[in-house]
Parts: C-alpha cells; sequence; structure tokens
C-alpha cells in the first residue's frame, strides 16, 4: 500500500461531518477477511458524501464489471501507486470469472500533481466514452508516470486529445467534485493509502490476493443475505 503520509491530499481536508463513526457505520468496521459482517447501521441523512448511494453508485464515477452485480467492490487507487498497478490484472481476473461483480473505480489521488492530472484526463474521457480505454492504458504501465507520458499513453488509446482538453475545461468543476467526493469518503473510512476498498460491507485497507479477493467476495454475499 502506499502510504497517505506526508503526501497531498486531493481537495481540502474532510470535514468536521465526515466522522469515523458515521463512515463504519454504513458497512460495518470489518476489516480483516475473518470477521463476519457486521448490519449496517441507519445513516444521518444529513450527510451529504457518505451516503450508501454516493459510496456504491455515485453517477459520476465509473463502474466495470457487472453493472447489475449483486456485489459492489469500490476501489480507491491512484495512478502512480505501484501496489495499484500490480494488483489491477488479478483483481479484474475476479471480476470477469466471478460475473456478478460490480467494480466501482474511484481516483484518489494522492502522490502527486502528475496524479491528480491523471485522474482528471481519464475522467474527462468518460465524455468521449472512453473512459475505460484511458484507465487501462494509465494504469498498466510499470514506471512512475510524468505529465507528458499520461498525455502520451492517453493518446496512444486513441482518445482525441483536442476533445479531451477541451471536455477538461468544460467540465472542470464536476470532475474536480468528483474527486473531492472521493477523498473525503478515503478519509472519513480512514484509509491510510492506496488501493484501499469497500466489498460489499467489508471495509479493505489495503491489496490482497486473488484467493483473498475471492473470500471476501463470497463472506460478502453470505452477509447480504443474513448467512
Amino acid at each position: 500500500m502506499t502510504d497517505l503520509n506526508n503526501k497531498t491530499k486531493t481537495g481540502p481536508s474532510t470535514s468536521p461531518s465526515l466522522t469515523r463513526r458515521r463512515a463504519l457505520s454504513l458497512f460495518g468496521a470489518s476489516a480483516a477477511l475473518g470477521f463476519a459482517a457486521r448490519p449496517a447501521l441507519a445513516r444521518d441523512d444529513d450527510d451529504k458524501v457518505l451516503t450508501e448511494a454516493l459510496v456504491l453508485r455515485d453517477p459520476d464515477v465509473p463502474v466495470i464489471g457487472n453493472p447489475a452485480g449483486d456485489i459492489s467492490i469500490v476501489e480507491w487507487y491512484d495512478y502512480n501507486c505501484p501496489y495499484c498497478r500490480k494488483i489491477e490484472p488479478e483483481l479484474r481476473q475476479v471480476v470477469e470469472d466471478d460475473g456478478k461483480v460490480r467494480l466501482v473505480l474511484k481516483d484518489w489521488p494522492i502522490l502527486g500533481e502528475v496524479s491528480k492530472l491523471a485522474a482528471r484526463l481519464t475522467l474527462a474521457a468518460r465524455y468521449q466514452d472512453k473512459y475505460l480505454a484511458a484507465h487501462e492504458a494509465v494504469i498498466g504501465v510499470a514506471s512512475r508516470l510524468t505529465a507528458p507520458r499520461v498525455r502520451q499513453l492517453i493518446a496512444g488509446a486513441g482518445i482525441d486529445m483536442d476533445r479531451l482538453d477541451k471536455d477538461l475545461a468544460a467540465n472542470a468543476q464536476a470532475i474536480d467534485a468528483v474527486l473531492k467526493r472521493n477523498n473525503d469518503q478515503a478519509i472519513a473510512f480512514e484509509f491510510r493509502g492506496t488501493p484501499s476498498f469497500i466489498v460489499g460491507k467489508y471495509r479493505v485497507p489495503g491489496s490482497l490476493t486473488m484467493k483473498e479477493f475471492e473470500k471476501v467476495i463470497a463472506d460478502a454475499r453470505k452477509a447480504k443475505m443474513g448467512r
């Protein structure tokens, strides 16, 4: 996991209303695979960031896998995080093999300005319906990213860069609002770095192996069914 300590965070620091109690009340405090999932408690309707709808089904956050899946995996990641890159193929394989998982991709650019640029550009590619192509191009490299390299990778994925720049400028406020929501949620869940996950109602602050992902998905299904 890439640690958040001494790294630049996206957006302002979390507000007093984004408390640990409210964050964990949504999904239970379980962070280890062996724990039974706790039932979600009633949420505070005044909390506009940590509603279950925005954490799991923010309409402005990309979803891959099965959009109608019965279990959601929510990933907070940074394009310059080596652990995020390493886990990407295995996570995608688990999602593909399962067939009933929604993978919610939340950019959390905590590793500096290049990470923020990568997040903004890939999110802007959604306006061309090419987010996934941009995401796969940027997350799939092994070396540390630079601003020119990010643009080169996205252009190489078939994205119209002139249109991308225009879409980014025209939708900057909406894109930055997404990144702020992602950041506020991650801070409220007390995630300390990338990658971090919510799997069903499990809070998973760190990487898992394929087998561990499969187990926590199965546990999340059992919890959902009340078993």
